[in-house]
């Protein structure tokens, strides 16, 4: 059987006209402040990250979100081409895993399998096979489903970073290195930061006649990006950098509905971006209807996410940062990155 797939049309995205929603209101940062949430977040992410505790923390997530959300946070929808079909499974309160199935085969990988039994319901309902999953992290809200899966489907491997403490990994990955999967071809890329080990998937779309899709974990969001939890400001940056480097048609599937929240605190950063302030509006109207809001290209994102935005001048200006004299150009736009951070962290606790 052959991979290669006749081109397929490509499905449109229509982002919406308009403002700011009503009631959404700036008031600036006049001075350096500490983020009140700093203290708490380090040491509750300790707990989460390498103790017990985190794992039945992830187990309360699981059953409340089941209970409140039972048929999922969002309504999925999927995105196909001949041959290739993505499905956004929405698990937990915001998160997403993807099932990526090649329909020739009926070979089937997921994407951070966090809640086995929405997985689980999305496999039988394609009728496909699930012979792979891949974990960008570690983080029980992308990996907590991989045990279950794997009693399920013996012939199930899972490939991740061996710098993460991946539960159930059995193939781990080097940067660049290539797993098919059917006529599938993932590609991972290293994009350490939010946590030692953290990898990116992309899938080629060239047997297929679509763009590359990347499944970013918590790399990059839709107008955000992840904590760095385990990295500086540089490693993040030099992270990011390598997913702008994929091309501006690659698709973006990240692995949490953050969009809302995310646009509107960069909403407050540029105040005359025409770009965003369609998305946003878009973006309202998606999510009034529990509408996913993935994918979005990478080409979008370096239109309106301020993490993409480092380089700039008009967001540097907003954020009242100038380039010092024999200043590194990226040692700068790390400190841009850094400072957007802190204001995003401050945005999240107030």
């Amino acid at each position: 059987q052959s991979c290669r797939r006749p081109a397929g049309q490509r499905a449109s995205q229509e982002p919406g006209s308009g403002g700011l929603p009503e009631g959404v209101e700036y008031i600036p940062t006049r001075k350096k402040g500490k983020n009140p949430m700093k203290p708490v977040g380090v040491a509750w992410y300790s707990l989460y990250a390498r103790t017990r505790l985190g794992y039945l923390f992830y187990q309360r997530q699981v059953k409340k979100a089941r209970e409140r959300y039972p048929h999922g946070h969002s309504v999925p929808q999927p995105y196909g081409f001949p041959g290739v079909k993505i499905l956004p499974i929405p698990v937990l309160s915001n998160n997403y895993s993807y099932l990526v199935i090649d329909t020739g085969s009926g070979q089937a990988a997921a994407i951070d399998p966090s809640d086995p039994l929405a997985v689980q319901a999305a496999i039988e309902e394609e009728g496909v096979m699930l012979e792979a999953i891949f974990c960008t992290h570690k983080h029980w809200d992308h990996s907590g489903g991989n045990e279950a899966l794997c009693q399920k489907h013996s012939s199930c491997r899972v490939y991740g970073s061996a710098l993460d403490a991946i539960p159930q990994l059995t193939n781990p990955l080097a940067d660049r290195e290539k797993v098919s999967v059917g006529c599938l071809t993932f590609e991972a890329l290293a994009t350490p930061g939010h946590t030692v080990g953290h990898m990116v998937y992309v899938l080629d779309g060239g047997p297929f006649g679509s763009p590359p899709s990347l499944f970013s974990g918590d790399l990059l969001f839709l107008a955000g990006c992840g904590r760095p939890f385990e990295g500086s400001p540089e490693t993040m940056l030099a992270s990011l950098d390598v997913a702008v480097g994929l091309g501006e048609d690659t698709l973006l599937w990240p692995g949490h509905e953050y969009a809302l929240e995310c646009l509107t605190f960069a909403s407050l950063l540029e105040l005359d971006n025409s770009a965003l302030e369609q998305k946003l509006q878009w973006a309202v109207q998606q999510r009034q209807e529990k509408r996913s809001t993935c994918p979005s290209t990478l080409g979008e994102e370096q239109t309106y996410n301020p993490f993409l935005r480092t380089h700039r001048p008009e967001l540097q200006e907003a954020l009242g940062l100038w380039q010092g004299a024999g200043e590194d150009p990226d040692a700068f736009r790390a400190r841009v990155l850094k400072e957007v951070r802190r204001r995003k962290d401050l945005y999240q606790a107030s």
